[in-house]
């Protein structure tokens, strides 16, 4: 299979689509390399934007890096180029995550509009409206991350309580472990110039009810300035999950993550990921559960989803400053 020859102006496009991908904390834990002799180009991990207390594992570093890698796919064939990916490549190599090689023309055709949707996709931290998901738009996520090696269950109301107490849970706990808080508050930051980290404006406020528990990025900040409104009563929590739980399967997860939430993009879906109980072993392994004719699935994220406000987008760093950082 032949090799694509990419002139500058296609890999910074590709890179930009890349970097378009969620990311936790928005860290953008990504390093991209293009290797002139193969025309492959090599993700790897940005270990010093990893964020310590919270992901020690580094199982988040490995999502995020895996959503990238999906969008980098997206656009390799929204080019016509078949993306030919490999995940840990080198085992010389650790923080080589992933190598995708654009080759030779696509041998089916690019899902309509997700190429359109990573540019638009990102997180929205405000309440929803109480209208439901129609069973296909359900049942084309869920086919989405089956697609990716995961597997999506949107959660029936007994199971969203139970999902959100340990998530509320695990917000108590941040908020009172100090070098977690610390964490997140380094990360809260104004878009320029580093590009990197959460405006306060995209941080959304909280529910005042206490029933959908945001992320308190400010954490330890006086309860009187948090401003606070009604969340939906009803709200459509999804888990997203993968039958084993080593580093190929977190990167398999961050694919099967971004394409969910290109997909709901595409149908105008709004998305905010809950992902404090999985900061937590023991808490994690409360999300898990074993499923009817299945076995015991790995929690990798809690999805969020609804309509609503669109959100103020998180900054990214463009593709030249991504690959000068290569130079």
């Amino acid at each position: 299979m032949s090799t694509a020859i990419l002139d500058v102006p296609t890999l910074e496009r590709l890179i930009a689509a890349a970097v378009a991908a969620p990311s936790v904390h928005n860290t953008q834990p990504w390093r991209f390399r293009l290797d002139p002799d193969t025309g492959t180009l090599e993700i790897r991990a940005a270990a010093e934007r990893g964020l310590r207390h919270i992901d020690p594992t580094g199982r988040a570093l490995h999502l995020s890096v895996g959503c990238a890698v999906l969008n980098l796919r997206v656009a390799v064939a929204h080019f016509g180029w078949e993306p030919v990916t490999r995940l840990l490549p080198r085992p010389d190599r650790p923080d080589l995550l992933a190598t995708v090689r654009p080759a030779g023309s696509a041998r089916s055709a690019a899902v309509p509009g997700l190429y359109e949707a990573l540019w638009r996709r990102h997180s929205s931290r405000f309440p929803f409206s109480g209208r439901p998901l129609p069973p296909a738009l359900r049942a084309e996520l869920a086919e989405a991350a089956l697609a990716e090696g995961a597997v999506l269950d949107l959660l029936e109301p007994d199971d969203t309580e139970r999902v959100l107490r340990v998530t509320r849970e695990a917000e108590h706990r941040n908020t009172a472990d100090a070098d977690r808080a610390a964490e997140s508050r380094h990360w809260v930051r104004e878009p320029r110039p580093a590009a990197l980290g959460v405006p306060p404006a995209a941080l959304g406020p909280q529910d005042f009810r206490d029933r959908v528990p945001m992320r308190d990025f400010g954490a330890h900040r006086h309860p009187a300035v948090l401003a606070a409104r009604p969340y939906e009563t009803r709200p459509l929590i999804a888990l997203l999950s993968t039958a084993h739980d080593r580093r190929t399967d977190w990167l398999r997860a961050g694919q099967a993550l971004e394409r969910v939430l290109l997909v709901a993009t595409a149908h105008g879906v709004r998305t905010s990921l809950l992902h404090q109980a999985l900061e937590w072993p023991d808490l994690r392994e409360r999300l898990e559960w074993s499923r009817t004719g299945g076995g015991r699935g790995h929690a990798q994220m809690v999805l969020r989803l609804g309509y609503g406000p669109d959100g103020p987008p998180s900054p990214r760093r463009t593709a030249r400053e991504v690959l000068a950082e290569e130079e």
